[in-house]
């Protein structure tokens, strides 16, 4: 019989795989599912509700956390635990690693002078959007929108454009072991009408969603590229139902958006001759 570490794992195993793999490192795998159980519903959490938010023993929680609180990222305080301002560093590192924030904020705030909305940024990240820079103007979602933010791909205009240009396994991923669910009334859950969608996306270069997410919240976005020509981001701007609709959008901002995705795109080295994406592209 298999024996258990003291973080409960069994060596060379790993739950996600159902196999061996020696090279997994569950105990950090956990220590780092323990970080992200802290969230607003949850910003001081006692020992307790950190086990049951996680499904690991009292035991081993007990052990993260005082490897955390040493490594300065937890802070204890009368039962409860809180995380510290070092956790931004993580953050911090992605952005500075990555020369695509740096050079899109400066777009990013020429956008929202232009058109007097939102610009935003995001990647994705399994089934869901990330937003990575943002320069908000008015508040339109009942979320607050912030840099991390995650909301999920099925349902924006951001996520129609990353995954029309992803691989077919990752369209694939995303619809089958994330199954979209209905937002609102609008949002698209079948998965046929999702690849559609994608396709109309492709041939346009630019996809505009309207109230899929949110009940009034309408978006527009166009992708970024880098020098080898691969999506690597998009670039969206907001309004609401109120101030526009999709047709005024395709008129009036769709041009200033793919404009401004293009002159990121140029920064990021994909140069002019670079105008048709690459034949491996796409889900298709």
């Amino acid at each position: 019989m298999a024996m258990e570490d003291p973080d409960g794992q069994v060596p060379g195993t790993t739950a996600a795989a159902g196999g061996v793999d020696r090279d997994y490192v569950q105990s950090l795998d956990r220590g780092l599912a323990l970080l992200l159980a802290f969230d607003a519903e949850h910003p001081d959490p006692t020992l307790a509700e950190l086990a049951q938010l996680t499904g690991f023993s009292r035991p081993a929680v007990r052990r993260f956390l005082i490897t955390l609180e040493r490594l300065g990222y937890v802070r204890a305080h009368g039962g409860r635990f809180s995380l510290t301002p070092r956790v931004l560093l993580i953050g911090q590192h992605y952005t500075e690693s990555h020369a695509l924030i740096g050079v899109a904020q400066p777009h990013l705030l020429q956008l929202a002078e232009r058109t007097g909305e939102s610009a935003s940024l995001a990647v994705l990240d399994d089934a869901e959007v990330v937003y990575v820079g943002r320069v908000p103007v008015r508040r339109i979602m009942s979320i607050n929108v912030q840099i991390g933010t995650r909301v999920p791909a099925h349902a924006t205009s951001m996520g129609r454009v990353l995954l029309a240009w992803s691989p077919a396994a990752v369209v694939a991923d995303v619809l089958t072991r994330r199954p979209p669910v209905a937002l609102t009334a609008n949002t698209l859950t079948d998965s046929v009408a999702i690849r559609d969608a994608l396709h109309v996306v492709r041939e346009q270069g630019w996809s505009i969603v309207s109230e899929e997410l949110e009940p009034g919240l309408l978006s527009a976005s166009a992708p970024v590229r880098d020098r080898s020509g691969t999506v690597v981001a998009a670039l969206a701007t907001s309004t609401s139902t109120g101030r526009s609709n999709p047709g005024m959008l395709e008129r009036e901002v769709i041009p200033l958006l793919l404009d401004t995705a293009r002159r990121i795109s140029d920064e990021l080295g994909f140069g002019p001759t670079q105008t048709k994406p690459l034949a491996h592209e796409g889900f298709y």
